[in-house]
């Protein structure tokens, strides 16, 4: 079962929410913050990318600048930018990008469900990323971003979204980047609790984005707990703040590579390597993968379908991923690239920048080849979450990205 709450949500004003709602804080640096927020007071990037409100080129991870992180969240709250909802709610939060719309519940998410492994991540995290992300949380005492879940759909929870978004919204605006976002109060007590019980039959809850986070606040929860002499389990700090959405609400775009150099080979002898594993056809013009196991290479000007051969990868939720298989037999095997993390030949973008960002570094002489892949599926998420493997690196990219700043959630109330 998935243990969810309603939580009383400090939010903005609706005046206020476009103003002070941002990107999450690991999309960008701390100067592209800083030139987002501009002259906007009210930008959740003083929270949440505080060493803006410092000399350009402080260190991020200075105790002044999470201080100043705390300083700023008491003054939205003290200037009334942020505002405590006075009851527990849950709350519906819609995000559209073109024609998608995605329709998710944002819960308490409980801290024991993911020390259990009830709450599944398909990625590994890093120390000092989960650090950094854990004195935020100590320091604000608050979960100010949410985590992105989602959940096999359940009609029973479908229903809901269906009832709930045939109101009126309380916020309802389009952010700087095309996207919009809706978001619905739930503080009917007949309906809080339907919602609470129809989570409750969910047997997981998957982790889409934002693993450092769900670590960062779940480890802080559980510290917290140790700490209480007096714990119950029924302190606030036993929760953190997720937007839960159905699996087939979410769109999982592409998620590709860029390449430095050939290794010392030639166009010709890498295309030559590249024909023992893959059927390679060249195309005349950019080309977009069609299928699973399809990939498409730009290379000397010319865009290339390249699809691997049978018998070439395995069947196990691992082997059978693109991006393993691009890994293994053109990465690893031709290019002698071996750790994605940390090799600097390669370079990785995202599906959103499309298929002219990955011919434009090519043609810049930035870099040589660039490899697009056909986006993973939702089944293959939660079918390695559930098998309990990770993903290979770089591997998911959701879009939209969750807006900052909508609502937060405190834990100590």
């Amino acid at each position: 079962m998935s243990i969810v709450k309603p939580f009383k949500g400090v939010r903005p004003p609706v005046e206020f929410v476009a103003e002070v709602a941002s990107r999450p804080y690991d999309v960008l640096n701390s100067e592209e913050a800083r030139k987002e927020a501009g002259d906007n007071d009210k930008s959740l990037y003083h929270i949440i990318r505080p060493e803006i409100d410092f000399e350009p080129g402080t260190d991020e991870h200075d105790p002044k600048v999470y201080a100043k992180a705390v300083e700023n969240f008491k003054k939205f709250q003290d200037n009334g930018w942020l505002v405590q909802d006075c009851k527990p709610c849950y709350y519906v939060y819609a995000q559209t990008m073109g024609s998608h719309v995605q329709y998710g519940f944002v819960v308490a998410a409980s801290v024991a469900d993911y020390m259990a492994g009830r709450i599944k991540k398909h990625e590994l995290t890093r120390k000092d990323k989960e650090e950094d992300r854990m004195k935020h949380v100590r320091a604000t005492r608050a979960n100010i971003e949410p985590v992105f879940f989602t959940f096999p759909d359940n009609p029973g929870l479908e229903e809901v979204l269906k009832k709930v978004t045939s109101g009126k919204p309380e916020y309802d605006f389009v952010a700087a980047d095309g996207f919009g976002h809706k978001f619905w109060v739930i503080d009917d007590d007949a309906l809080i609790d339907r919602i609470t019980g129809l989570f409750a039959s969910i047997p997981a809850m998957y982790i889409a984005d934002g693993h450092h986070r769900s670590a960062a606040a779940a480890l802080v929860g559980d510290e917290m707990a140790r700490q209480n002499p007096h714990h119950t389990g029924k302190e606030e700090y036993n929760y953190f703040l997720a937007v839960c959405f159905p699996a087939s609400h979410l769109k999982v775009m592409d998620y590709n590579r860029v390449v430095r150099d050939l290794n010392g080979l030639t166009d010709e002898a890498f295309l030559e390597r590249i024909a023992v594993n893959f059927e390679v056809e060249k195309k005349e013009k950019m080309y977009k993968p069609s299928a699973l196991h399809n990939f498409s290479l730009y290379l000397g000007g010319d865009w290339y379908s390249l699809t691997a051969k049978p018998g070439t990868y395995t069947d196990d939720p691992i082997g059978v991923l693109d991006v393993t298989i691009s890994s293994n037999l053109i990465l690893r095997d031709i290019l002698g690239i071996t750790d994605l993390r940390t090799d600097k030949r390669i370079d990785f973008v995202g599906g959103i920048r499309g298929l002219e960002e990955l011919q434009r570094r090519v043609d810049s002489g930035e870099m040589k080849m660039a490899l697009a892949l056909y986006p993973v599926t939702m089944q293959q998420i939660i079918d390695i979450a559930d098998s309990g493997n990770i993903m290979p690196p770089k591997t998911t990219w959701f879009e939209p990205k969750l807006r900052s700043g909508i609502v937060i959630h405190k834990l100590d109330d």
